[in-house]
């Protein structure tokens, strides 16, 4: 069973080979826009103005403060970092001021234009100005590069120092204006402190008269510092009597409570820190008269003895002085106490006394030295105020250069612009790219026949031969051409292709006009005849008949004549150079060819030259457009649908075929016609088979029999 027919197109998958393809056979578009950018490019590199560039470095410094902060007397610098100073800088530089300025030094309203041509206004030069200079950072510095492009090199350099000196002289003016708004503010604060001086000058003078205030040292704290000692030695005096007062009263607290036997003791143990020789011979001479009387008292000497009774005197005497001694040495203790308790207590009084006079001197002369403080406070304030307006007057004589030029702009000898190193490259890159794209756009728009693939693909039908271009006559170059090749082929394929030996009429039709049909049908005729077929050629393209120049015979009588039976068919057909070949002219246009052509006559002249000829070849007409092609299909035992190469898009191809099989043609294959085998690779198969077969023809025979037998077998796969 045969498989159903179906209308699906195979996905197309493009190979490399394919955009090759594409590139060789457009490579003379690509290769005329290549060159129209190349020349362009080349062109513009020499015809635009040179631009020259000059650049100028600066390092611009951050002004100090105007006015610097002092805190006693101690000057304050004020920094604080700023990241967008830079970038602030570059507007100032590209600023209307700044540039207004330039274009005044140099006068660049006549000279930023032609000779001939009038001054610009001023804001016309200064945004012609504008668009010819560019302000950026050098890379990984602090510097500034001022860049001026002009036509004049040194002109350029000219524009770029100046700008510098307009931005130094703008920066200077600006810092002046601080450093006198600075100067002007201290001055009215020096006037301002200067009144005050005045008034508390006044003041004080006042409370030191009312007041009786003697101030005649300097320190203003001298007589509260007298009366600080004073009361210090007050404060001694009295801690050294209360120690005094408690040291000597334990002392006669400790001793009343010893018995007198043994207060002697007491005594000269607490006085041992104390010398005092004569209490200290009274004790021993006690002591001695004591040891005497103990002596003779263990002697022989009787109680009445003169001895005894001498060394009992002495000893009742020590006694007695020596208990005198101690009475007055307790006597002059309680003397002390009370001498250390008076004079503790007039201590006491004394500091108390110089307290209160202290606090009353401080209420009258805290006020008074309180102000005189300030007024040395307003004093040295105005004094500091003085020393800062006078610093200030020294700078604006001597300002700082804050714009310091490291690299001064000079003329430079080549051009920033047009870059020809740049341009051309360009060009050549724009070039191939631009050709490049506009080759695959146009591929991409032309939806032409362009190989076997796209014929199999679209129409469903085998190509049963590939003609080369520019085919003449075979007739006349002969059987050896290496055209003749290509006949051949097609010859073989549409012998294999016939599937009823009886089939003999051959018609070639094509969708428009041009696309070689006649050429092809005559030239596959001739190789029909050159392998001894009784062959006839029937030009029946009665619109415009072309085969009878080809044959270079006349059309004066022809088909038309023998289907109006106004001749015969002997008459009708003439014979040619080939014995094997015969050849009917279209005759005369009838008014209508459509009826001819489809009348009864039309079918028996069909039958008659059946009988007479192997094979019978009908040129026709387009089948688009004119209906005498349909009706001649529909007669025909094979139809060969002849296509030419990349000349109309694939729907009309598609179109024709249609009509073919509308009307019961037997389409057996497709014709493609007018190759150029030099620039499709796909078809060089097919010319390097040509020329081989031409070189060695036996070996042809058996070449293209072989293909025959493939191309056999690809029709039965097909159908």
């Amino acid at each position: 069973m045969d498989p159903v027919a179906t209308n699906e197109v195979p996905e197309l998958k493009l190979h490399f080979l394919d955009y090759w393809r594409v590139i060789r056979l457009r490579r003379s578009l690509i290769v005329m826009v290549f060159l129209l950018c190349v020349v362009t490019s080349a062109l513009l590199s020499f015809w635009l103005p040179k631009q020259y560039a000059s650049t100028v470095r600066i390092e611009v410094l951050k002004d100090t403060v105007a006015v610097p902060v002092t805190t006693g007397g101690a000057q304050l610098q004020s920094y604080t970092a700023d990241p967008y100073f830079l970038t602030t800088q570059f507007k100032i530089i590209e600023s209307y001021s700044i540039l207004t300025n330039v274009v005044t030094d140099l006068r660049l309203d006549t000279k930023l234009v032609g000779p001939d041509d009038p001054p610009l206004t001023m804001d016309q030069a200064e945004g012609l100005l504008f668009s010819k200079i560019a302000v950026d950072q050098t890379r990984m510095t602090s510097l500034i590069e001022i860049t001026v492009r002009h036509s004049d090199a040194k002109l350029a350099a000219d524009i770029a120092n100046d700008i510098v000196t307009a931005y130094r002289k703008s920066r200077m003016e600006m810092w002046k204006d601080d450093r006198y708004r600075g100067i002007y503010a201290l001055q009215d604060q020096l006037k301002m402190g200067q009144s005050n001086v005045l008034v508390a000058e006044t003041l004080l003078n006042e409370m030191r008269l009312s007041n009786n205030i003697s101030d005649t040292s300097d320190n203003p704290n001298s007589r509260a510092t007298i009366i600080d000692d004073q009361l210090r030695d007050y404060q001694r005096e009295e801690t050294a009597a209360l120690t005094d007062y408690h040291y000597y009263s334990n002392i006669l607290a400790g001793i009343s409570n010893i018995p007198s036997k043994d207060l002697g003791q007491a005594l000269n143990t607490a006085y041992a820190h104390q010398s005092d020789p004569e209490f200290s011979e009274l004790a021993m001479r006690k002591h001695v008269a004591e040891d005497r009387v103990t002596s003779l008292n263990a002697s022989a000497f009787g109680p009445d003895h003169p001895e005894r009774l001498a060394a009992e005197k002495e000893l009742k005497d020590a006694a007695a002085d020596y208990n005198a001694k101690i009475e007055g040495i307790l006597i002059g203790l309680r003397e002390r106490v009370e001498i250390d308790r008076d004079r503790m207590q007039t201590m006491q009084r004394l500091t108390s006394d110089l307290e209160s006079t202290r606090n009353n001197l401080s209420k009258i002369y805290q006020p008074y030295f309180s102000l005189k403080r300030d007024l040395e406070d307003l004093r040295r304030n105005n004094e500091d105020l003085n020393r800062m307006i006078n610093k200030q007057l020294q700078e604006v004589g001597q300002p700082l250069n804050t714009v310091i030029v490291r690299d001064p702009a000079r003329p430079v000898e080549r051009p920033v612009s047009p870059k020809t190193y740049y341009i051309i490259p360009f060009g050549i890159f724009v070039g191939l790219l631009v050709g490049v794209s506009l080759a695959f756009f146009i591929e991409y728009l032309d939806t032409s026949v362009k190989t076997i693939d796209d014929v199999e693909r679209a129409l469903q039908a085998p190509v049963l031969g590939v003609i080369p271009q520019n085919i003449g006559n075979i007739m006349e170059e002969g059987p050896e051409t290496p055209h003749a090749e290509a006949y051949r082929v097609l010859r073989t394929n549409i012998l294999f292709s016939r599937k009823n030996e009886s089939w003999n009429t051959i018609s070639m039709l094509s969708g428009g006009a041009g696309e070689g049909k006649s050429t092809t049908l005559f030239n596959l005729a001739v190789i029909f005849a050159q392998n001894g077929h009784r062959v006839v050629v029937v030009d029946s393209d009665l619109r415009r008949p072309a085969l009878h120049k080809m044959l270079h015979v006349p059309n004066t009588i022809g088909l038309t004549d023998y289907l109006l039976k106004q001749r015969t068919l002997d008459e009708v057909v003439q014979k040619t150079k080939m014995a094997t070949l015969d050849f009917i002219p279209s005759g005369k246009l009838p008014s209508t060819s459509m009826s001819i052509l489809g009348s009864a006559q039309m079918k028996e002249t069909i039958q008659e030259l059946k009988r007479r000829y192997e094979f019978i070849f009908f040129d026709s007409p387009p089948l688009l457009g004119v209906s005498d092609a349909s009706i001649l299909a529909s007669e025909m035992d094979m139809v060969l649908q002849v296509i030419q190469y990349r000349r109309y898009p694939q729907p009309m191809t598609l179109r024709a075929k249609q009509m073919i099989l509308k009307v019961g043609g037997n389409l057996v294959g497709i014709v493609l016609n007018n190759i150029n085998m030099s620039q499709d690779e796909n078809y060089y198969y097919y010319s390097g088979y040509y020329e081989y077969g031409s070189q060695q023809k036996d070996k042809t025979v058996v070449q293209l029999s072989d293909a025959a037998k493939e191309a056999k077998a690809d029709i039965k796969q097909k159908y």
